[in-house]
């Protein structure tokens, strides 16, 4: 029986000692690793996105967001606060309404590589 995995192997071991030690010298602390994968965690979910990418055009309040997305105003605030504490989002109070936006230039170039790069 074939390993489906056959393609994904070298044919011969050899490590490549001074690649492997140049790598783990530029390879960020185990810390900022996990910090990493919980921000791609938070990209994983089509309602955030869809929030990140209105968020991207413009700042928008959450009964604007919510009517965009159709989904109720509870269910945006939860969104807006995981987004939020992954420091994706800011916020600004303006009286009664809340407005947000996109937390900073980072994330809309994050948005624009994502939506760049697929569409190639």
């Amino acid at each position: 029986m074939l390993d489906r995995y056959e393609n994904e192997c070298c044919e011969q071991h050899c490590v490549h000692e001074d690649k492997v030690a140049d790598v783990a010298s530029h390879t960020p602390d185990e810390d900022l690793l996990a910090e990493m994968a919980e921000l791609f965690k938070v990209f994983g979910d089509s309602t955030r996105i869809k929030i990140l990418y209105a968020l991207f055009e413009a700042e928008l309040c959450v009964c604007d967001l919510a009517a965009l997305l159709g989904i109720s105003q509870p269910a945006m605030s939860y969104q807006l606060k995981i987004l939020r504490q992954a420091k994706l989002i800011r916020n600004r109070r303006e009286g009664k309404t809340v407005y947000y936006a996109l937390a900073d230039a980072h994330v809309k170039t994050i948005i624009g590589m994502a939506k760049e790069h697929l569409e190639e």
